[in-house]
């Protein structure tokens, strides 16, 4: 296997793509919220949902969202950039994803094992993380075999296959880890490099790309507001100072991740998100 990565932006031997999206603070009570990660190298992208344009000139590497989406089942496509329709040479699709109340979800589009492309929908995690604690989860969507997570020397996920997911729970803090073929330490098909834990967020990691083609690259979600509330008011301070001091350090991180620093690599194009009354009314 041919373990290079590409690169936009390097720390090291490689780099991220990627648009953190924050939680929306527009939701309504009972909606759902998707996000949607494009994982697909190489291909600019259209995503039409109930046959309206959605995302317009999806870029890979990108997450876009989230949408605020009254809970129903919605019928999704992707398409090349310049298609004329939701039926104009479907890259994947249509394919249909229910979406529950009050629940968070990333829809990517990606490649299988084998390379052949596919849609994957996840539900993500935001329940409540621990005081000091924040959330960790890897997700392989990559043309390539089962991967470990190693940090320390040792791996902390193990046998991560296509197109699954690993949610880990940690105290915050940075890593330092590497992404390698299963049962091994090294050679590192991604890394080393640092992970920064925050504490209330759940940082989302996608190995996207191909090994074979050499297009082996990250994407990153960040979804923030899970800190547990404090238990009470330290003596001496206002309700309003103790809130201000909970709330210190929430900031969404744009770029988290196997970076070592926080980056935002620009691929060219800009999202447009268009959001249609007909796609509130379904």
């Amino acid at each position: 296997m041919n373990k290079r990565i590409i690169t936009g932006a390097a720390i090291g031997a490689f780099a991220i793509a990627a648009l953190a999206v924050p939680a929306s603070a527009q939701a309504a009570p009972g909606d759902a919220e998707l996000s949607v990660v494009h994982g697909i190298p190489g291909t600019t992208v259209d995503v039409w949902v109930n046959g309206a344009l959605t995302l317009d000139d999806f870029v890979p590497g990108t997450v876009a969202g989230p949408l605020a989406l009254a809970p129903a089942t919605y019928s999704v496509a992707i398409t090349p950039a310049d298609a004329t329709s939701a039926t104009d040479r479907t890259i994947i699709g249509p394919i249909d994803l229910p979406l529950a109340a009050n629940t968070n979800y990333s829809a990517v589009a990606h490649l299988k094992a084998d390379g052949s492309p596919t849609a994957t929908l996840f539900t993500n995690d935001i329940s409540k993380t621990a005081p000091g604690q924040g959330r960790l989860t890897v997700r392989h969507v990559a043309a390539a075999p089962a991967v470990d997570v190693v940090a320390g020397g040792a791996a902390v996920v193990s046998n991560l296959t296509n197109p699954n997911e690993k949610v880990l729970n940690l105290d915050a803090t940075t890593v330092s880890a590497s992404v390698t073929a299963t049962g091994t330490t090294t050679p590192a098909l991604i890394g080393p490099a640092d992970v920064a834990i925050r504490e209330g967020v759940n940082t989302i990691v996608y190995a996207y790309g191909s090994a074979e083609a050499n297009t082996l690259a990250l994407a990153v979600q960040t979804i923030s507001g899970l800190h547990t509330p404090p238990a009470g008011v330290p003596t001496g301070e206002t309700g309003a100072a103790a809130l201000d001091a909970a709330m210190q350090g929430n900031s969404v991180a744009w770029a988290l991740g196997l970076g070592g620093v926080m980056i935002v690599v620009a691929f060219g194009s800009a999202i447009v998100i268009r959001r249609k009354k007909a796609l509130a009314q379904h």
